[in-house]
């Protein structure tokens, strides 16, 4: 179902996770709209609204990766982020260009699947408790029987009493709805591939083949049935998931996944800069291989048909998101072709100490609520003061300036740094609170920030 969520709203709910970078999340909003708006438009026309492909241009660790992800979660749109810099022109070690078309596909039939799974669970987890009660409990065939009557020996006709263990069935039923035999263990037949796993070295620009050799192989040896003992909790896990996949049809799955693909997918094409061939560059073999996937990327950017398992998926309506530090190269170093399928682009804003702090404590994810939640599970309450958040986020603008920006990655490596000491004793600590303040925070890292070679591998 595509998402009809406004463009301010898509803003806001962005703001839960991303700090800053307002004009990106405006671009995106505006082309997850456009999606919607373009469903809502005659046919004949529909097709020929192509998305206007992003963009985004910024150091690492801004939330260029975030925006996308995120986006894609609140659209429940499939969604794919690969590297640039994994494809190579065919004839060169590396994927193949197409292979990212693939990859998508593949995670739209899984979103589907689980979809459709979600819609059949109440009568799967009826046929489910039924199969459990049968390895509990085994029916018993009752003789002669004719329906609800059976002959006595006399050769008159008397009603049949149930069979006997009917009682017992429902007891346990209501033993196992209850939990009580949760832990008990069954023995239950499951599914492996018998045989070697035989694994397909597939040839640059023919991963497709690959894929289809390994199918044949599968196919040749199918999977058998292997008892295996295991308690009923998981055992009802693995009922569900089997008696579920009977209840969907497979193809009507791929459909409905090739079409979400084409209409909603959204491939995210990160360290798109490292293919940008450098006008000033020497040359040679490095950067025909970077105008090589550039070349080989056109098609698929412009709209093309990919060969999948699941079928023929077309190209021409995925929104691709390009991202990239762009510190050397830049958009304009790509190919003319290749930049007029990326019309919109957006550039995003370095970090400094109050973006820093604002995530610390703003995000629904925020790192300190991380933190927080898994020291308690030790049973250690952690306090962060205002002055110690206000010390970290300066510490990180600092190093930042000082050494490589990687944004807010940086948080990670420093509150990693400031809690290591009390996350290797939080077993020790259960049941006290502890307070971070300013002066605890530089007690752990002013040692490391002022050696600034210490700093470049430590922080």
């Amino acid at each position: 179902m595509m998402s009809n969520l406004t463009p301010r709203e898509i803003v806001s709910e962005l703001d839960r996770y991303i700090i800053g970078q307002n004009a990106a999340k405006r671009m995106v909003a505006i082309a997850m709209r456009n999606r919607w708006r373009r469903q809502q438009i005659e046919p004949e026309l529909r097709d020929e609204i192509a998305p206007k492909n992003i963009i985004l241009m910024g150091p690492t660790g801004v939330g260029k990766t975030e925006i996308a992800r995120r986006l894609a979660k609140l659209a429940n749109c499939p969604f794919f982020k690969v590297e640039a810099t994994k494809f190579t022109e065919v004839g060169y070690v590396g994927r193949d260009v197409e292979s990212m078309v693939r990859d998508l596909m593949e995670i739209g039939v899984s979103m589907v699947h689980k979809e459709e799974a979600e819609k059949v669970r109440i009568k799967a987890e009826k046929n489910a408790e039924e199969r459990l009660l049968d390895l509990l409990l085994p029916r018993t065939k009752p003789k002669q029987s004719t329906g609800f009557f059976m002959s006595s020996p006399s050769g008159e006709i008397e009603e049949a009493e149930p069979p006997k263990d009917d009682t017992t069935r429902e007891k346990f039923r209501q033993m196992f709805r209850q939990g009580q035999l949760d832990e008990r263990e069954v023995e239950l037949e499951v599914t492996v591939q018998s045989g070697a796993q035989v694994e397909i070295m597939a040839i640059p620009g023919m991963e497709e083949m690959g894929s289809n050799l390994q199918s044949a192989f599968s196919n040749m040896f199918p999977g058998k049935k292997k008892p295996r003992k295991m308690k009923i909790k998981d055992a009802y896990q693995v009922l569900i998931d089997e008696e579920a996949d009977k209840l969907i049809d497979p193809d009507a799955v791929n459909e409905l996944a090739r079409e979400r693909v084409e209409q909603q997918g959204i491939l995210f094409v990160d360290e798109m800069d490292k293919i940008a061939s450098r006008q000033e560059g020497a040359g040679g073999n490095s950067d025909v291989s970077r105008e090589g996937v550039q070349r080989d990327l056109l098609p698929v950017v412009e709209g093309s048909v990919v060969n999948t398992k699941y079928g023929m998926v077309k190209t021409d309506h995925i929104l691709f998101i390009a991202a990239g530090a762009f510190h050397f190269a830049k958009p304009s170093d790509l190919i003319p072709e290749l930049q007029g399928r990326f019309p919109l682009r957006e550039e995003l804003d370095s970090l400094h100490k109050e973006e820093f702090y604002r995530i610390l404590t703003e995000p629904k994810n925020a790192l300190t609520v991380q933190y927080k939640a898994l020291l308690k599970t030790e049973g250690v309450t952690v306090d962060f003061t205002k002055e110690a958040l206000e010390e970290i986020a300066a510490n990180a603008e600092k190093i930042n300036e000082e050494t490589e920006n990687i944004g807010a990655r940086r948080l990670y490596t420093i509150m990693e740094k400031i809690l290591a000491n009390l996350s290797f004793e939080a077993p020790d600590k259960s049941g006290q609170t502890v307070v971070i303040d300013r002066e605890y925070v530089k007690e752990q890292i002013d040692d490391v920030i002022e050696d600034r070679d210490l700093s470049r591998y430590i922080l």
